[in-house]
């Protein structure tokens, strides 16, 4: 058999579709076989080609990872015998630890190792770390790197935190071994300091209940590893013989050092008091070592194009670029350190000013001397203008030393304050003198205090006007250079300095003209991003025509093809046209205005990126939401709705799903802020479209914004949706059934459907019975036969809400319908309040809930003895087990709950909607989580004499303010509703008082917290 799957294997490798095909499918009929992993074993040990030994140990793993345990793969599972298994891990545990040098072939099967161990580990396999760790202080530098490479694994993927605690001292006393023993390869010792920086992650799991003993356990190992950190730090790199290329002799020592780095920012993060005492040296290690390789930096990635960001077949970096990426974020890390900082701030304070600082000036000099451009990035940057552009917005998960001095600046900028941008402009002033040709300096000049100048404005910070004005010198300097990235840093600079400084904004003109000027397209994209600055800032309302015209020359210019795949472009333009058409907005339906077309041509070259289309939809919204009279209105959808039908064509013909989505989005944006009536005409020419796609499409992409915009034309407009007929004379009325019975049948997911129930509620209501006739009862059955399928909560809201709706007006008739009818054997009722009270908490929506808390009371309030003996799901039955809930066991032991009356769990309901509406679930919420974020930071001393924990959010910082702000916007936390309180409080009230529905009996069935709620809110 083995040499027959050696053939196979082989034949996998084929370049000939055929042959290929039929030996992954021979392959697969193998599994079956009893012999069939041992057989991939022993080729993989055998003397064959290495790429065939390679392949075998990589099926090998899949194959284990699969089969090992029952649970591991998703396909049918094929049994391993016990004996085969006892077998394949001394056959593979031998060849990762074997002298062989093949490291390609020994890096497989420690895969292999890694999946069985992630199983077998210690309980099957309890040799395998006496084993591991028995080979590292004698082996051969092969059998040592074969037991690294399982040992990290062990410590990564299979080693439990209790396991942790018995084996750590083991495992790091190991690799302490290994690290300091200058014999070994410096891979093999970088290898050793990986998987040690891996035990702090298990540590930092196992701190949190076992703080002292953890903490002093660190303690201890640290003592012998930071002096060798320190040592790996201040050690030399080796001469160069080349100054364009980095030579052999660096990598081995940079691999070392980069890992030595990385290890000391998982310390901090972990145990950051314990670094403390050590923090001034390791700064200053690290700053000198910094300061001496930024001629080689230079030499090797900005005059030169070398190769960076590699690395090793065990993924160690050990390239320069790596190692100063790395430095400069633990030099940010350790600048918040107390001793640190006194130390500094010593030093400016026996100077007289902080510009004439020694260590301010050559900082400074430092970050701007990694922060240039590297030949690289400028290489990009002209084939792709989308790549500075992403660089500029920081959403290039490029991270570059340049971007990392951008950060420690605006770090430096939080604890300085204004006395950073007088450090940085005193150095800066140096490099802008009569005849300097230092143009790469200048431009990371500048690019530096952008950085520190945007975070100032987020965070509401004061720029000097002194600095302010002096910058804008060098701004005006900056774009009249022939350098196009000098030119192009200025106007960048220019935009952002307007926000803040006034006299800036009278470079506006200078970066209209510029942005069709020249043939930089680096510069003209630099000015379109600038002019958002600068409309941001506030410019005068006849800057707008100009602005853009300015646009669209540029877009006229262009080969449009190109903008395909330009996002970044795209995003620049649309943010600017979007600032521009703010001005004004009534200018988008001016008669000669194209403000609009453009907008839609770039969202069309957008439709496959997702920022591109929002920003595009959002600034459509702002229009049809400002533009809300009628007569605006009608002129609008005159300008708007050729091209929007007309990319309903146009996507249709050529099967561009992305452009469908847009254009079924944006027309649901136009009608949802409709004038009422709509505008004569807007149902025959929109609604043909929306009635294709909803019968025909199974994309919630586009059945969600598609039914939303025929509800939106039945609220805004429905006699002409119901005196429309379709070119089969079938009227509105009857193709919105359609529409509706199709989106409720089991063909279309939840997910897509879940604007059903809305359009559905907004049909019932506005046809009435009159015009539904017989077609009413069966439009609910089929909506109540649907909700007991449903699952996606977006969906059984929608469901939801049409019963609610009708509730407003009907409680009793809904209740009497819904007990007359049987869904999979159940009455209506039964189906509809378990769904609708174990759902109703997760509402979304403030209309939504408003609409839901009275339909419930309303239903409460009828007294009806059919919805007291509805049984339904009340109150979660607490488990006493405290063993972690993983899927598996979730599966066999899933929640418990009570079954109570529905009138009880109704009144429970609306409890906590009253909690929600009154602000205190939320302001509980926020309370918890800091109570929570206090308990958890006072795993060390409150004042550790660390500005701030590794893992705690920078709320100095702009961008993480934003980031919240947004996360809180768009999270489905329950706001305060003073009109839902009022309504509730008096419904509790009023019950209370009259004894509604026999109040009194279902309060004393409420629990101690709940009855709690109610005084406290009472009084």
């Amino acid at each position: 058999m083995e040499a027959h799957l050696a053939r196979l294997l082989a034949n996998t490798q084929l370049p000939d579709d055929g042959p290929r095909k039929q030996a992954e499918l021979d392959l697969v009929h193998a599994r079956a076989s009893p012999d069939f992993p041992l057989t991939l074993a022993h080729i993989g040990q055998a003397q064959a080609p290495i790429e065939i030994r390679q392949a075998a140990l990589s099926v090998l793993r899949k194959f284990i990872e699969e089969n090992w345990s029952p649970e591991g793969g998703d396909g049918p599972h094929i049994p391993i015998s016990d004996p085969v298994k006892d077998q394949l891990r001394g056959v593979l545990l031998d060849l990762v630890l074997s002298p062989e040098e093949e490291r390609k072939v020994k890096l497989a099967a420690s895969y292999a190792v890694s999946k069985i161990a992630m199983v077998d580990f210690p309980e099957q396999w309890p040799a395998l770390l006496p084993a591991v760790l028995g080979v590292m202080p004698g082996g051969t530098d092969a059998q040592l790197h074969g037991a690294l490479r399982i040992l990290q694994d062990l410590v990564e993927d299979s080693l439990t935190d209790e396991q942790f605690f018995s084996v750590a001292r083991d495992i790091i006393r190991a690799c302490y071994e290994v690290a300091l023993n200058e014999n070994r390869k410096q891979t093999h010792r970088s290898l050793a300091v990986l998987v040690f920086r891996s035990c702090f992650d298990l540590m930092d799991i196992v701190k949190d209940d076992h703080k002292t003993e953890v903490k002093t356990f660190a303690e201890e190992v640290l003592r012998g590893w930071l002096p060798f950190f320190e040592q790996v730090i201040k050690s030399p790199l080796p001469e160069r013989e080349k100054p364009d290329a980095q030579p052999d002799s660096w990598h081995g020592p940079i691999t070392l050092k980069v890992q030595v780095v990385k290890t000391l920012i998982k310390i901090k993060t972990v145990f950051r008091s314990l670094l403390l005492p050590q923090s001034t040296t390791f700064f200053t290690a690290t700053w000198e070592e910094l300061a001496k390789v930024q001629d080689a930096y230079r030499q090797l990635f900005i005059e030169a194009d070398a190769q960076g960001r590699l690395e090793d077949i065990d993924g160690l970096p050990f390239t320069l670029d790596f190692l100063v990426l790395d430095e400069l974020d633990l030099l940010n890390q350790l600048l918040r350190a107390a001793p640190v900082q006194t130390q500094l701030e010593a030093e400016i304070a026996s100077h007289a000013t902080v510009h004439n600082t020694p260590w301010v000036l050559d900082l400074m000099k430092l970050l701007v001397s990694y922060a240039q451009i590297t030949m690289e990035e400028e290489g990009l940057w002209d084939i792709d203008v989308s790549l500075y552009l992403a660089e500029e917005t920081s959403v290039s998960s490029n991270y570059t030393a340049r971007t990392a001095c951008g950060d420690l600046l605006i770090k430096i900028g939080e604890w300085l304050g204004q006395r950073a941008l007088e450090g940085l402009f005193a150095y800066t002033k140096t490099l802008f003198v009569a005849g300097s040709q230092e143009t790469r300096r200048q431009e990371a000049a500048l690019y530096l205090f952008n950085a520190i100048l945007s975070d100032f404005q987020d965070c509401v910070k004061v720029v000097p006007e002194q600095i302010s004005q002096a910058y804008l010198e060098l701004v005006d300097y900056a774009i009249r250079q022939e350098d196009p990235l000098l030119r192009a840093r200025g106007f960048l600079v220019a935009g952002s300095l307007a926000q803040s400084y006034g006299p800036a904004g009278a470079l506006l003109d200078l970066t209209i003209r510029s942005m069709n000027e020249g043939d930089s397209e680096l510069v003209q994209a630099a000015c379109i991003k600038a002019v958002e600055g600068f409309v941001k800032a506030g410019v005068s309302p006849d800057r707008q025509p100009v602005i853009l015209q300015a646009l669209q020359d540029f877009m006229n210019a262009k080969d449009l093809t190109e903008l395909d795949d330009a996002d970044d472009l795209l995003v620049t333009l649309l943010e600017a046209l979007r600032s521009a058409i703010n001005l004004d907005i009534r200018i988008v339906i001016q008669p000669e205005s194209t403000a609009l077309d453009l907008l839609f041509l770039l969202a069309r070259h957008g439709s496959t990126n997702f920022q591109v289309t929002m920003i595009a939809c959002e600034a459509f919204e702002d229009i049809a939401e400002a533009l809300d009279d009628a007569a605006s209105y009608t002129a609008l959808c005159a300008k708007a709705l050729p091209s929007i039908t007309g990319a309903f064509d146009y996507a249709t013909h050529i099967h561009d799903q992305n452009l469908l989505e847009l254009a079924t989005e944006l027309l649901s944006l136009l009608v949802q802020h409709g004038s009422e009536p709509l505008p004569a005409g807007f149902v025959a020419s929109t609604l043909p479209k929306l009635t294709q796609l909803l019968l025909t499409s199974s994309e919630g992409e586009i059945l969600r914004p598609a039914a939303e915009s025929v509800k939106y034309m039945l609220m805004h407009d429905h006699h002409q949706v119901f005196g429309w007929q379709d070119e089969s004379a079938r009227s509105g009325l009857e193709v919105c059934l359609l529409i509706i019975d199709r989106l409720l049948g089991p063909l279309v997911e939840d997910n897509a459907a879940s604007e059903v129930g809305g359009l559905a509620a907004e049909l019932v209501e506005k046809a009435g019975q009159e015009r539904l006739g017989p077609f009413l009862p069966q439009l609910l059955q089929a909506v109540a036969a649907r909700l007991d399928t449903a699952q996606a909560a977006p969906f059984i809201q929608s469901l939801i809400i049409v019963f609610a709706r009708l509730s407003l007006v009907g409680a009793q008739d809904v209740v009497s319908f819904l007990s007359d009818i049987q869904i999979n054997g159940q009455s209506g009722l039964q189906v509809v309040l378990s769904k609708w009270l174990e759902n109703s908490i997760s509402f979304a929506g403030y209309d939504e809930i408003r609409q839901n808390v009275i339909a419930l009371s309303k239903l409460y309030s009828l007294n009806d003895a059919r919805i007291s003996q509805t049984q339904v799901r009340g109150d979660l039955i607490p488990t006493n087990s405290d063993r972690i809930l993983t899927r598996s066991r979730a599966k066999q032991n899933p929640d418990q709950y009570t079954i109570i009356p529905a009138s009880l769990k109704i009144l429970k309901v609306l409890i906590e909607e009253l909690l929600s509406a009154s602000g205190l679930q939320a302001a509980a919420n926020v309370a918890s989580a800091s109570a929570t974020a206090q308990f958890e930071d006072a795993g060390e001393d409150d004042d550790d004499g660390w500005e701030d924990t590794g893992d705690t959010l920078d709320l100095s910082l702009g961008s993480t303010k934003a980031d919240l702000m947004g996360w809180l916007e768009n999270s489905n936390l329950r706001q305060r509703d003073d009109e839902t309180q009022a309504y509730l409080s008096e419904f509790f009230i009023k019950a209370a008082r009259e004894n509604i529905a026999g109040f009194q009996e279902w309060f004393a069935m409420l629990t101690e917290d709940e009855k709690t709620k109610l005084h406290q809110l009472a009084a």
